[in-house]
Parts: structure tokens; C-alpha cells; sequence
């Protein structure tokens, strides 16, 4: 089987616009997770999927593929499109904006798919005692006890009705997944965000109304993306602290 890691990469976003060419440590932030996408399987298996020539102009001079999208109501919709173009078995969403995201995951969440190609795979970490469980920029999930995602949310879960059954604490989503083409196909098909998807704004979660299993997959501790301005300094901090500067 053949596996892709697929960056999505769109310079128009409304909350941080050319965040993917944001310098960090002077390097555009779409470049380290080329990058460390590389490191996991090759860089001839790494694509970034963009609406923009200036993104796609980087990534190719830098020795990685670009594929030209259009306009897309999510990043896995523009992945959807971009997958018809590769021939792969098994497409990995490595998200454009946690450059801190570690290659060993990506191959853990491949093997993961691997092992349940009729499931969605995702990743998740435990949050850190430095981060806010109840920021709206964390989507926190809940998983059963066979490691199958119940729900997904800005919000901090799962409740709790008395103190004394709070959680000790809580999971994040970490963006790493692993889809097929038909998967990635049938998500484009549904045509619009679902209810759920539309509220919570979390893409996953439309996966729920396609009827899909979404295993997760706990991956390693520290990975930050970068979602607004003021996440540059932390992140930039993190990069050098972990010596990838």
C-alpha cells in the first residue's frame, strides 16, 4: 500500500489570512510540516493541497509536491479533491498549521489504518497542564473504552454533574488522520457541513453522519498549532526549546 501525507494549505483563512506562509524562525510554516511529513514517508509522498500559486510556489521550490484546488467548504473537502489526482491507498491529513506535530505519530496513525482500513483514524494527547481546556481553539474529545470517538467539541468534555466526578483530565484532538480515497469521497458527496460539524465547527464530526467509525489514536505530548497571531511566539519558543530550529 502506498501512503500519502496530505497538507491542507489555504491562504484565504478568515481568522488568519497567508497563514501558511507565516514565518517561523524565518521558515513558512507550511514548509515544517513538509518537512517533518518528509521525515515520516519520504518526501516524494508529501502533498500540499492549495487554492493559492504562492503557497504552491513555495512548497515546489522547496522539493515537495503541490496540488491546485479550489474553493472547498473544509481542508478535507480540498483534500477530497486533491486525492483524485494520487494514486494512494492511504491519505494522511497532517494538518498545515501544527508544525510541532512529530513524524513518529504520522506513522503510528498510518499503521492504525492499516491495521482498520474501515475506520477513520485520529489523533489525540492529553492537555497539558500550560493549556486551557475550556479554549474554544481546542477541540476536546471523548473517546469509549475501545478507543472509538463518542463526540467532539469546543467545549470542555465530558461534563460532569458533581465536583468529586470531574475529570482528572482531558483529551485534545491532535490533526493527524488517515482516510481512503472512497472515504475522503463520500465526505466531499455529503455537500455541506452537517449540523454538529456547522456548530462545533470540527470537521470530523461529519464523519458521524456518513455512519463512520473514527478511531483515535493517542499520539505524543506537545504538539501546538498555530491558530491565531498571538500563537507565533509560543510556537516559535516551542520549535527551538525541542531543537528544531
Amino acid at each position: 500500500m502506498r501512503s500519502v501525507a496530505m497538507i491542507p494549505a489555504r491562504y484565504g483563512s478568515s481568522r488568519y489570512p497567508g497563514k501558511p506562509l507565516v514565518p517561523l524562525l524565518g521558515k513558512p510554516m507550511v514548509l515544517w510540516v513538509a518537512e517533518l511529513s518528509a521525515k515520516a514517508l519520504g518526501a516524494d509522498n508529501v502533498y500540499v493541497a492549495t487554492e493559492d500559486e504562492r503557497i504552491a510556489s513555495q512548497v515546489e521550490d522547496a522539493g515537495f509536491n503541490a496540488v491546485m484546488t479550489g474553493d472547498n467548504l473544509t481542508g478535507t473537502d480540498r483534500l477530497a479533491e486533491a486525492a483524485v489526482k494520487i494514486d494512494a491507498d492511504i491519505f494522511i491529513n497532517v494538518q498545515g498549521d501544527e508544525p510541532l506535530a512529530f513524524p513518529e505519530d504520522i506513522i503510528k496513525v498510518r499503521d492504525a489504518k492499516m491495521s482498520h482500513m474501515d475506520d477513520i483514524i485520529n489523533g489525540y494527547a492529553w492537555i497539558s497542564g500550560d493549556e486551557d481546556p475550556h479554549s474554544v481553539n481546542i477541540p476536546k474529545v471523548i473517546s469509549n473504552e475501545r478507543d472509538e470517538m463518542v463526540y467532539m467539541s469546543r467545549v470542555a468534555l465530558p461534563g460532569y454533574k458533581d465536583q468529586e466526578n470531574a475529570p482528572a483530565r482531558y483529551k485534545k484532538q491532535v490533526c493527524i488522520y488517515a482516510f481512503t480515497r472512497e472515504e475522503l469521497a463520500a465526505f466531499r458527496e455529503f455537500g455541506r457541513k452537517s449540523t454538529l460539524e456547522h456548530s462545533e465547527d470540527i470537521e470530523i464530526l461529519r464523519f458521524l453522519e456518513l455512519g463512520k467509525t473514527i478511531r483515535m489514536v493517542e499520539t505524543q505530548p506537545g504538539s501546538l498549532a498555530v491558530d491565531v497571531p498571538e500563537d507565533v511566539v509560543k510556537v516559535e519558543a516551542a520549535l527551538a526549546a525541542a531543537g528544531r530550529a
